[in-house]
């Protein structure tokens, strides 16, 4: 009575087995076509083969190796810069005769160093550029690819930050002229964030992202220099504050809709080959809004005061360090009628409080 259903399973694991025995042929025919040309070939062939194999292989184990052994750093890092002691309202006075220099500044400064220094910044690597076989971006797979959203979304967080110092905070009333060193860190940190020193268009050699990366923290640390010897302005307005938290809540609503279009993509597995680099991009970001913004309310210190703002200002650093507390080791993208937790759905909450409460603060402004 059984023997049907034994044969039934052993056809079934004897086609499972010639599939897996074609896929496996498949993958290794390329490799065996190869050996077979190179069988015979002199040494003066076999030299040069042998060495690319050994530097493609040294660069996928580079590759392994920046994008799989990465830490965020301390989610608390504002703390360390002592706000309160060892800064003052940017560009005001200082007993010494100076100024004091902007928070905001030195802050966006130490992310471009944290992104481009301290680590190697992943999405100019050639072959994270290549993607899986050079045929699919690692970002529509499930590797290699949560250490570049991370660093995106900090970088997204510091383009905006050079734009509004050059067109509102670095000026005064919009009718001063712009500060160069802003100007060329804007430029410098609006570059295109995947540029590799070699490219296969004319002229050949074009300056890394990394390097461009660097030029706009040395601009930074330049502005911040003028202004502490009184020489360059920072306009310190409670309506240039407002102007700041619009452009922030735009950012990240802009990130909310994002997530909510991947959220529309989920399963009840909760198995989503997107949404990692989704998660990680908008960590990235509150990452870098939070020493942002911890610094501009030091840069602002005076307007937060005459405001009563630092009760709502709290609530903010509460929502951003519930955010960065949360470090999935897979993201999942459960459905609503799944038992799997949607890690987008949790970051997106937490993206959404602080957006209320910078709009709260925003309203407080305009008043």
């Amino acid at each position: 009575m059984l023997d049907p259903i034994i044969a039934f399973f052993t056809r079934l694991f004897e086609v499972i087995g010639r599939a897996i025995g074609t896929f496996v042929a498949w993958l290794a025919w390329p490799f065996i076509a190869f050996r077979n040309w190179l069988r015979g070939r002199g040494w003066f062939v076999k030299i040069p083969v042998f060495v690319i194999l050994i530097a493609i292989v040294a660069s996928y184990g580079y590759l392994i190796y920046i994008t799989q052994f990465w830490s965020i750093g301390d989610p608390d890092y504002p703390e360390r810069y002592a706000f309160e002691t060892e800064y003052g309202a940017a560009g005001s006075q200082a007993g010494d005769g100076a100024c004091y220099p902007s928070a905001m500044v030195q802050v966006a400064a130490d992310l471009i160093d944290k992104n481009v220094n301290q680590e190697y910044w992943v999405p100019s690597n050639p072959l994270s550029k290549a993607g899986f076989l050079f045929i699919i971006d690692w970002k529509d797979t499930p590797f290699f690819d949560n250490k570049a959203a991370f660093q995106l979304g900090i970088n997204q967080a510091v383009r905006r930050t050079a734009v509004e110092l050059v067109d509102r905070l670095g000026r005064v009333r919009g009718t001063s002229s712009i500060n160069q060193n802003l100007q060329d860190a804007r430029e410098a940190a609006n570059y295109r964030e995947d540029a590799w020193f070699f490219t296969l268009s004319p002229p050949f050699l074009q300056p890394s992202t990394q390097a461009r990366l660097r030029d706009a923290r040395d601009s930074l640390l330049a502005f911040n220099l003028e202004l502490q010897e009184c020489r360059a302005d920072f306009d310190a307005r409670a309506d240039n504050l407002m102007q700041f938290f619009d452009r922030v809540t735009a950012d990240i609503g802009s990130t909310s809709e994002i997530l909510q279009r991947r959220m529309e993509q989920s399963n009840f597995m909760g198995f989503d080959r997107r949404a990692d680099d989704r998660f990680w991009f908008t960590f990235g970001q509150l990452y870098g809004y939070y020493g942002i913004l911890s610094a501009a309310r030091s840069d602002f210190r005076e307007v937060v005061a005459q405001r009563n703002l630092d009760a709502i200002w709290d609530r903010v650093d509460e929502q951003m360090q519930d955010a960065l507390n949360m470090r999935p080791p897979f993201v999942a993208n459960g459905s609503a009628s799944s038992l799997i937790k949607s890690h987008l759905e949790s970051i997106g909450f937490d993206l959404l409080r602080v957006r209320s409460n910078l709009v709260e603060m925003r309203d407080v402004l305009e008043r």
